[in-house]
């Protein structure tokens, strides 16, 4: 038995902690392929049992891995170099709504669903809404800043969250941001947290800002001729006064898939799909459908389907649900990176992504969130054929050349962890990352913070 496995067998009750390598062989991995075993798992319970928790494994040097449901992608949560996992699933509860304030107080292991059913007693949302809200975790959500659709007109967790609850690498408690709407007091530490994939902090509360539910929805489908007239139209549409909350895009390869598995009647020749989403007043709704409409179209426009009951929006988002079974069918285990360019360079981003899937011989689907140029990239690889995956390596590779030339980002909701981290120096100059180091070490000053993840660097090996 390790020093670390015995020192929690001494402070946690046999139900808070897993010793046996088979137990704790769940909690090595995320919803990568990545797979590294725990020393062990501890579920933690309150704040001070994770002061405790973080202090151990200061003493100790002890890698110290922060967990939710490990619906992450990048490998964030996989404990490289053994250690602890520290898993915040127990700590589930939504302690406080106050609707005269528009705050929600809950815990990082309450589950994004559970925030929203709490909210909507209340009549108001959170509006991050990944697309595993019914399982990931409001503490996952904010290590990510993973936000979903409703971010082009709502924003991210970090335009979402007053403040945070936290544990340091230090062990030390601190308490981040406010309770208002404004405040500019001190250093914005409630953004740095978030977003940070459990290098900094460990997250034990957080006050969420709430927004008030629409009183209605209305759905649109767009159709064009080709991803450039797709993308004219999504900047006309960011351009007038009616922010969509939803506009998704699928590409020519996305569509070509998803034939027979939906009953859509898209035009044979359909390069681009827009599911564009309105919602606001009732009395309001169909003018904002309206000008969202008139914008959607234009040269390169095959058509546009309206929305005009729920049993008609059911029928068109079954057009975008049949993808992802679709992409399961076809490509079980894709490679899917995240990435965002500015709106306008979108066709761009799609035309190289095609060029690279030729050059390399691998089929490249695309769709995504075309209102803040979050495209999601799959590339549809067998990983168990070291020749098409040494491709897809250098495929990648360029991929994230492409989006740097194109001025945009390498993550736009997925977060870095271990899949990204290599790459991040493309993106970040060697003086942002220096100043980002010294960050961390002020956080973490013996590094035990999930190690490995996020930043290239001499830290992160």
């Amino acid at each position: 038995m390790t020093p670390l496995q015995r020192e929690l067998e001494r402070m946690l009750p046999a139900e808070d902690r897993l010793l046996d390598p088979a137990d704790c062989w769940a909690y090595g991995a995320d919803n990568s392929r990545l797979h590294a075993p725990p020393d062990a798992v501890a579920f933690a319970r309150d704040p001070q049992g994770i002061v405790e928790l973080v202090r151990l494994c200061r003493r100790l040097r002890a890698p110290l891995i922060m967990r939710g449901r490990g619906t992450g992608t990048t490998g964030a949560v996989v404990p490289l170099q053994g250690g602890l996992v520290l898993s915040t699933e127990r700590m589930n509860r939504i302690v406080e709504v106050d609707p005269d304030n528009r705050w929600l107080v809950a815990e990082p292991g309450a589950t994004n669903a559970e925030v929203q059913a709490a909210a909507g007693r209340h009549g108001f949302f959170w509006p991050p809404d990944p697309t595993s809200s019914a399982y990931c975790t409001v503490g996952g959500n904010l290590a990510y800043n993973s936000a979903g659709p409703r971010a082009v007109k709502y924003g991210t967790p970090r335009e979402n969250t007053l403040g945070l609850a936290a544990v340091a690498g230090t062990g030390a408690a601190l308490r981040t941001g406010v309770y208002t709407t404004k405040g500019v007091v001190g250093y914005d530490l409630t953004r740095l947290l978030i977003g940070s994939e459990g290098t900094l902090a460990v997250i034990t509360e957080a006050s969420l800002r709430l927004t008030p539910l629409p009183e209605t929805r209305r759905l649109l489908q767009a159709v064009y001729r080709d991803m450039h007239a797709a993308a004219a139209a999504v900047a006309r549409i960011m351009a007038q006064p009616v922010t969509p909350c939803a506009l998704e895009f699928m590409d020519a390869a996305a569509i070509d898939m998803i034939r027979g598995y939906a009953d859509s009647e898209l035009p044979e020749h359909a390069g681009a799909l827009l599911m564009i989403e309105v919602d606001g007043a009732a009395s309001q709704i169909g003018f904002a459908a309206e000008a969202v409409a008139t914008a959607a179209r234009g040269d390169g426009c095959l058509g546009i389907e309206v929305a005009t009951s729920d049993a008609d929006a059911d029928r068109l988002w079954r057009t975008r649900k049949a993808l992802s079974p679709a992409l399961r069918n076809i490509a079980p285990k894709k490679i899917n990176e995240d990435v965002v360019v500015p709106v306008s360079r979108i066709p761009a981003l799609i035309d190289g992504l095609g060029e690279l899937g030729r050059r390399h011989g691998i089929r490249i689907v695309n769709f995504g969130h075309a209102g803040n140029g979050n495209i999601h990239v799959n590339l549809l690889v067998d990983p168990d054929d070291p020749v098409q995956m040494q491709a897809a390596e250098q495929c990648l590779d360029e991929v994230f050349g492409l989006v740097l030339r194109l001025r945009g980002t390498l993550s736009g909701e997925h977060g870095v962890g271990l899949v990204k981290r290599e790459f991040i120096r493309r993106e970040l100059d060697p003086e942002a990352l220096a100043l980002m180091h010294g960050l961390r070490r002020v956080f973490d000053p013996d590094g035990i913070m999930n190690p490995g993840k996020g930043l290239p660097g001499p830290d992160a090996t």
